[in-house]
């Protein structure tokens, strides 16, 4: 089997994943990195013997062309490497998540790479491991029943940066189903940042589906996660059961009809995850000539969701789907729930609703 080459535009944390995944794989031959850093590109050629480096994607890609490209920049310089990459002879193509820094951009993205019909990844780890897999199928199949409702509380983490994956396994678990409406609430008052992004010191994200599932997620800077020891957790809650797990960490808690008392099961891992479970798919998928966009379509979908939840948080409205083409109210903000009302300014009786 020939080996497919592979090139890396970004040698921050996600270019890294995807570099030490090619390398570990017999099906790619990692050929090339570009990074604005000449320093990182030192130390990728020192960490990857025989690499090329570029200070310029350009560069690396008139002079050494790929099979494969991974897009792993900054999200608001993804929209711009992809469409150059895209000019290429491309096999495949990965891009990091968030797909870019606006759904419009993403949209952009994702539309160009299926009009050519080309194999590509967006690479959520939680994807590519065990136990999440095993959690979306027993919910699939209904062994809690309807699913309803999925709480997710995460500590340190916001909702753009680690919510996209949290969020990414919402819509997963309910199909891809359209969403309806996202509202959200976030206070910045220690003006976190976080990996290049401003973020929320604490926020309540709720999205709910057409048919009703609801999500509320709860993110920043010191939230109290209520199960002892764990920085995650997510409850997802159906009409008869509970499954409970706790992010990254293997195993989950099962309460349903076959397991009246509640379980803990801990399944044995896959032998390839993260990165390289989700290339050597996309290899597949290039000997096949066939190409599968669930998941690109369901990181689109999580990323408005995180654009609607912080939109929704700045203009105190709900906002509706699809994100990218809501208007918000226009005007200042100046109905403000909980005081006595005036008798001025509009408004409708909520008795004669």
């Amino acid at each position: 089997m020939t080996k497919l080459t592979a090139s890396v535009v970004g040698g921050g944390a996600g270019g890294l994943l995807s570099m030490k995944a090619l390398a570990a794989s017999d099906r790619f031959e990692l050929a090339a990195a570009a990074d604005l850093r000449p320093e990182i590109c030192e130390r990728l050629r020192a960490q990857f013997p025989g690499i090329q480096t570029f200070t310029d994607h350009h560069a690396m890609f008139a002079q050494c062309p790929t099979d494969i490209v991974c897009v792993s920049t900054f999200p608001p310089s993804h929209e711009e490497v992809a469409m150059d990459a895209l000019r290429l002879p491309l096999k495949g193509i990965l891009v990091e998540k968030p797909l870019g820094h606006t759904v419009a951009s993403g949209r952009a993205i994702l539309e160009a790479i299926k009009s050519r019909g080309l194999p590509m990844v967006v690479p959520h780890g939680m994807l590519a491991k065990i136990t999440p897999l095993e959690i979306i199928g027993r919910v699939r199949r209904g062994e809690i029943g309807e699913l309803k409702l999925v709480e997710i509380q995460n500590t340190k983490w916001d909702i753009i940066n680690a919510g996209i994956h949290w969020l990414n396994f919402f819509v997963q678990l309910t199909g891809n189903e359209p969403l309806a409406y996202v509202m959200g609430q976030a206070d910045t008052s220690t003006r976190t940042y976080r990996d290049g992004m401003q973020v929320e010191t604490a926020a309540i994200t709720y999205a709910q589906t057409k048919s009703g599932i609801r999500v509320v997620m709860m993110t920043g800077d010191d939230v109290q996660v209520n199960r002892e020891g764990k920085e995650t957790l997510f409850r997802i809650v159906g009409t008869h059961g509970v499954i409970e797990f706790w992010g990254w960490e293997n195993g989950y808690w099962l309460l349903n009809e076959a397991h009246p008392a509640g379980s803990l099961i801990v399944p044995e891992e896959l032998p390839v995850t993260g990165h390289r479970r989700h290339l050597e798919t996309m290899a597949d998928h290039i000997e096949r000539g066939t190409a599968d966009y669930s998941l690109a379509d369901s990181s689109l979908a999580a990323l408005e969701i995180v654009e609607g939840a912080y939109l929704s948080a700045n203009r105190g409205c709900i906002v509706t789907f699809p994100v990218d083409a809501f208007e918000p109210p226009a005007g200042e903000r100046d109905w403000v729930p909980g005081i006595p009302y005036a008798g001025t300014g509009g408004g409708r009786n909520g008795r004669l609703l």
